[in-house]
Order: structure tokens, then C-alpha cells, then sequence
């Protein structure tokens, strides 16, 4: 993964795990899996550990211990009402982004009068 995409997956890398939680509760190994079954396959297990962190000092999850087989509990984070407020925030921010830049994508792309003569 080269060095621009890095940098802005870190800006939507939240957003994309409030996603996946909206679709169901998970645990860490768990929602690593899912980014990297939607092809974010070069995310680091520690990113996503660092991020879940994150998320649960802010507030956005509701996070439970379950017994595992193997090992210690896992901690399985649920969003609560604060991370759906969080996560539709974050479509409307991405929607207002996409918009504007596929707006200077293809005005970049429209030849100018000076350049067709």
C-alpha cells in the first residue's frame, strides 16, 4: 500500500470499523478480519487494537467481556448510541468529500479551451 493511501486510511479507518459494528458486535481479531475481507488487506492487527482503544475511551461502544475457548475474555465492542450518531456523521462527511472531490476530479480531467487549441 503506497504512502498517500496509508495516510488517508488513516482518516476513515474509524469511521470503517463504527461501520462494521453497525452491521454487528465484534471482537478485535474478529473486526481485522472483516476490514481486510472488504480488501483493506495490509491493516495491521496492532491499528485496529490501537483504534478500538480509541473508540472506547470516546465513548462510541459498549464493549463486554465473553469467555473464549482459548485464552483470555475477549472484549466484544457493540456501538452504542453515541458511535451511530458518530458513524452517520462520518457518511455525511464522507458523502459532502466524495462529492467535492469528484467535482475537481473531473473538472482536472475537462480539457480548458487554451489547452484543446
Amino acid at each position: 500500500m503506497g504512502k498517500q493511501m496509508t495516510e488517508m486510511l488513516k482518516g476513515t479507518l474509524e469511521g470503517i470499523v463504527l461501520a462494521l459494528l453497525a452491521e454487528q458486535p465484534a471482537y478485535g481479531y474478529e473486526i481485522t478480519t472483516r476490514i481486510r475481507d472488504h480488501g483493506f488487506i495490509d491493516i495491521a492487527e496492532g491499528t485496529i487494537y490501537a483504534l478500538l482503544v480509541r473508540i472506547e475511551q470516546k465513548h462510541l461502544v459498549d464493549v463486554e467481556k465473553v469467555p473464549s475457548e482459548k485464552g483470555p475474555p475477549r472484549k466484544v465492542y457493540t456501538l452504542n448510541a453515541t458511535g451511530r450518531q458518530e458513524l452517520e456523521e462520518f457518511w455525511k462527511t464522507w458523502s459532502f468529500l466524495v462529492q467535492h472531490i469528484e467535482r475537481l476530479n473531473t473538472s482536472t480531467t475537462t480539457p480548458t479551451k487554451t489547452e484543446e487549441n
